[in-house]
């Protein structure tokens, strides 16, 4: 299965005396554009995908709407998993990620559990990325810890792309 991993957009600074609780941390209009850019890139790249799961936290979830029709899948099939909130189990995910049997998924989640959880699908035991906000990692995944990194996107290279 293709796995592209993807770390929420820009979100309201959580030290700001305004802000609500942290799962209620919208993504900010500049964050809800730079993701359109980066999502507008993968499309350029030839990304498309039959699954979208994402973390209950609106940010998360926001970013997912923002992704998920221009990667090929309808908004009201986007599927929230806990297990990709802060603070939960790796193993959670993976399950949920194996179980959904399709060809090619977007995650939409959180650091650094999104980096961990990339660690543990290809079987390192320390986290290989540090994905940015509306960062994009692929990954070739073929079990609970057989897979393959194949790319990191920084934001910036998938927005410069999405403008052209």
């Amino acid at each position: 299965m293709r796995l592209y991993v993807m770390r929420h957009g820009v979100a309201m600074d959580r030290h700001d005396p305004a802000a609500p609780s942290d799962p209620e941390r919208p993504l900010t209009a500049d964050g809800s554009e730079r993701t359109r850019l980066a999502v507008l890139g993968l499309v350029r790249l030839g990304v498309r995908v039959e699954r979208v799961l994402t973390s209950p936290y609106l940010r998360a979830t926001q970013t997912a709407a923002i992704a998920a029709e221009p990667l090929g899948v309808a908004r009201t099939s986007i599927e929230t998993l806990e297990a990709l909130a802060p603070a939960q189990s790796v193993d959670d995910a993976v399950g949920a990620i194996e179980a959904g049997g399709a060809r090619s998924t977007l995650l939409v989640g959180h650091a650094p559990e999104l980096d961990v959880l990339i660690a543990r699908l290809v079987g390192a035991t320390q986290p290989l990325t540090a994905l940015k906000k509306a960062g994009v990692a692929v990954l070739d995944v073929r079990g609970p810890s057989g897979g393959r990194l194949l790319a990191v996107y920084e934001p910036k290279v998938l927005r410069q792309l999405g403008r052209q």
